[in-house]
């Protein structure tokens, strides 16, 4: 999980001084990826200090911004390395990047080449130009699909530690088997959350992810409550577990905004500020109600 490639130039092949300069993140996968589909040719590649985010994310952080971007050509003497001056950046870097700023300040243009690096051969023989559908971005079931291992293995640790303390506190106050309960009940709407949340995307109603994943955690909440025997609990208890474990799953697939191709940062940063105290405040709600029906049994 170490996605960290040092900043600085690359050669891929045996590059020229006349050869393309392209620009990238210090995100893993995304050097891995240009690396692979311009196997072969003599380019040079130029990685920015994004501290591992990928190019959309660290557009929107500012981290692959104008700023870094200027630093990295001075630091590497591009001038003095390739005859051209021109730099190659992604489609989803130009939200952090002021093309003129960076003329203006180390002599280079910029152009922007294709949302998807596998589009990087077509658009260098077709000298440097970019077709409408190079600019064209989907967001499809199987592509959203291959996105959620990545999010369970970022997961997984939290929902460990959090996913232990609530077994032991519930086994404390209440007993083993409560315990378990509650942990199995965690664990679902976490999955429901991070799984299928994102692969309903589409077809679940409104537009915030929260609300979304709140969908699906109110679904997880049924079938939790009929497959555990809710039917004998008290209301409190029953209250509880509709406020909780829908905000668990609201959390997660809030969390999968960053991979959709759906949403803008000002967007992003309304629903938290709206959705992180609504979650925060419906498990404050469920804590009472669980302690309130405990002396309701």
């Amino acid at each position: 999980m170490d996605f960290i490639v040092p900043p600085g130039l690359y050669a891929i092949g045996r590059p020229s001084a006349s050869d393309p300069v392209l620009v990238t993140a210090n995100y893993k996968m995304s050097y891995d990826i240009i690396r692979q589909v311009l196997s072969g040719r003599n380019t040079w590649l130029l990685v920015l200090e994004t501290f591992g985010i990928n190019v959309w994310c660290a557009a929107g952080k500012g981290t692959f911004g104008t700023g870094e971007l200027v630093r990295r050509v001075t630091a590497v003497g591009l001038d003095r390395i390739v005859s051209h001056r021109r730099l190659i950046l992604p489609v989803l870097g130009a939200p952090g990047v002021a093309a003129h700023e960076v003329a203006k300040r180390c002599g280079f243009s910029v152009s922007y080449a294709a949302i998807r690096a596998t589009d990087l051969p077509e658009y260098l023989d077709n000298g440097m130009v970019t077709t409408p559908e190079m600019r064209q971005l989907t967001f499809t079931f199987y592509e959203r699909l291959v996105l959620i291992p990545v999010e369970i293995l970022l997961a997984v640790k939290m929902i460990a530690i959090i996913g232990t303390a609530l077994l032991l506190l519930i086994t404390a106050v209440g007993s083993m088997s409560a315990g378990l309960l509650g942990l199995c009940g965690f664990i679902g709407a976490s999955f429901f959350g991070i799984v299928l949340g994102p692969l309903l995307l589409p077809w679940l109603p409104g537009r915030s992810f929260a609300v979304k994943g709140a969908i699906v955690g109110i679904i997880w909440s049924g079938l939790f409550y009929l497959m555990a025997g809710g039917s004998g609990w008290n209301d409190a208890v029953v209250a509880a577990l509709f406020l909780a474990l829908p905000a668990v799953s609201a959390f997660y697939t809030l969390n999968f905004t960053g991979c959709s191709t759906y949403t803008s940062r000002s967007g992003v940063k309304k629903e938290m500020q709206i959705g992180l105290p609504a979650m925060a405040g419906a498990l404050v709600v469920s804590i009472v109600l669980l302690a309130v029906g405990r002396f309701l049994i």
